[in-house]
């Protein structure tokens, strides 16, 4: 049934989790969203695997506020990955913080088909499998704060999780997607005509571990996937602390060490026979999640970024090019090395 095989987690670093990321079409808000399933601990004592849920929302102008990990969620959680799942039907994801500073009473649908699972096996037995979905479509209410958005309409991404690893030995990873915008009724019903999702996973060991991809998506479907060998990513420059929030907020009494530079520009390119394609993202807006790591002392970071995004190339013979707005995730080490 899923979105995860029915089996139980038997070991304390065995993790996972959904992922979800909105864009609202009028460009105000944006949204992320993750609920994990952490193992259970050595002695295998049953009943204590632990769930944490995180919500966070952007709004332009404002920056990013945030729950703490003990989200209030609609159960079971809307997945595409849960089957059976037909296809272009709406389901409800409704997730609050207990607080009621943020929340997301949303309707969604998906428009497209997800990407084949993708794995990284790194270090002494550590794995992570990914498998991605963008062109997810987002209707309902938002809350930030004080102040409550009705009839949001939003274009964003779903993403399952899982795998076993501890934080200090996956090292770090970029990922990211940018949806073509869909500003008419019309074309929110058919969905994106094009998207693109990108990965970088740079465990710290073995030296031959890195694994890189960018999927290209057109209607709706899987067209072209980059493997790690036929893209590159480059960064320039440094983005000012000034646009970067820590959440959750009881992270600030943690004494958490300086965090990973945060690049102003990011771009990724890929190249295979005459396919390529550009993505040029401009990092504007950066919430940074504190996540404790269970076998080192130094906790992990997590950079929820918000920003412009230019996709231009040429895949099977014809053009892509659009700008719009998309959301990157750095993720690292929170020594500052």
């Amino acid at each position: 049934m899923g979105p995860f095989p029915l089996s139980p987690l038997v070991d304390v670093l065995e993790r996972r989790w959904l992922h979800y990321a909105f864009l609202s079409v009028d460009g105000r808000l944006g949204l992320v969203a993750n609920v994990a399933w952490l193992g259970a601990p050595p002695d295998g004592s049953e009943g204590a695997q632990r769930a944490t849920s995180i919500l966070l929302v952007h709004r332009d102008g404002a920056g990013w506020d945030a729950s703490q990990f003990n989200t209030r969620t609609r159960t079971p959680l809307w997945s595409a990955f849960t089957r059976p799942h037909p296809h272009r039907q709406d389901g409800p994801f409704d997730l609050t913080a207990v607080s009621d500073t943020v929340a997301a009473r949303l309707r969604l649908r998906r428009t497209g088909h997800p990407c084949t699972s993708q794995c990284a096996p790194f270090a002494d037995g550590h794995f992570l499998r990914w498998q991605s979905e963008p062109g997810v479509l987002a209707s309902g209410s938002w809350r930030f704060r004080d102040e409550v958005f009705d009839e949001v309409t939003a274009v964003g991404y779903h993403e399952r999780v899982r795998g076993r690893w501890g934080w200090p030995e996956l090292g770090g990873w970029v990922f990211g997607f940018a949806n073509q915008a869909v500003p008419t009724a019309a074309e929110q019903a058919q969905g994106p005509a094009h998207a693109v999702v990108f990965t970088l996973i740079q465990p710290l060991q073995p030296a031959d571990a890195a694994t890189a991809s960018v999927m290209f998506w057109r209607g709706g479907r899987l067209l072209r996937h980059f493997p790690r060998r036929r893209v590159s990513v480059a960064v320039h420059g440094e983005l000012d602390e000034r646009h970067i929030v820590m959440v959750p907020e009881l992270a600030r009494l943690l004494g958490t060490p300086p965090m990973v530079t945060i690049p102003r520009r990011l771009v990724i390119t890929a190249a295979a026979g005459e396919d390529r394609l550009c993505l040029d993202f401009r990092c504007e807006s950066v919430a940074r999640v504190v996540i404790p790591a269970e076998t080192a002392i130094n906790p992990f970071s997590v950079h929820e970024v918000i920003g412009p995004v230019t996709v231009d190339g040429v895949v099977s013979r014809r053009s892509v090019a659009f700008h719009t707005r998309g959301i990157v995730e750095f993720a690292g080490g929170s020594s500052g090395d």
